[in-house]
């Protein structure tokens, strides 16, 4: 019996996200009211409660469900590198990739900062995105191929350039041809960084 209830609430909160992120995504934060999250679920209010204490959280567990499912994407089509640098560069052109989808563009870049203000914000990206970042430069450094150096301010600059790259996609009025832009930038960007041979 334990066991049915606990899928029923795991259906519940799974139908709430789901909702609230296709809202989020069409309408935005502030324009998206518990009732219209509710009924898309098709719980009722008391259920969204017993879940989520407010609007609040329920967007901060989107955007966690977001963070988790992008990071999961770039660290395994970085993967695919054949070395820490080339891995840098294809998680750089995932990110970019992932700017295209209507769901990253408004809840992660471009309300995620505003609605869960940034210290939230920050904290979050240091557990996802930022911490992919640490970990690649850190692994292009100790194999040589980036001059040795501090990894954490070289990864706070990369990271705060793949977030400006990542909203100029989002609000660009052609996002395919900024996404094209961005990358020729972020490519030039990591080639500077290349250690020069002995």
């Amino acid at each position: 019996m334990t066991s049915r209830k606990a899928e029923q609430s795991d259906a519940t909160r799974s139908a709430l996200l789901a909702a609230a992120r296709d809202l989020f995504t069409e309408r935005g934060y502030a324009a998206t009211s518990t009732t219209e999250i509710v009924e898309r679920a098709g719980v009722t209010r008391g259920a969204l409660y017993h879940h989520f204490a407010a609007k609040y959280d329920l967007f901060r567990a989107v955007f966690e469900q977001l963070e988790v499912e992008l990071t999961d994407r770039i660290a395994q089509e970085a993967l695919a590198g054949a070395d820490a640098l080339e891995q840098l560069r294809l998680g750089c052109r995932a990110f970019l990739d992932i700017c295209l989808d209507p769901a990253v563009q408004r809840i992660v870049i471009v309300e995620g900062p505003a609605v869960l203000g940034w210290e939230t914000w920050h904290e979050i990206e240091e557990r996802y995105g930022h911490g992919l970042v640490v970990a690649g430069v850190a692994a292009a450094v100790e194999a040589g191929l980036v001059e040795s150096q501090p990894v954490d301010p070289l990864a706070d600059v990369l990271f705060g350039a793949l977030a400006q790259a990542g909203m100029v996609v989002a609000r660009a009025d052609d996002p395919p041809a900024a996404r094209t832009a961005m990358e020729a930038a972020m490519d030039r960007l990591l080639d500077g960084l290349r250690a020069s041979k002995p």
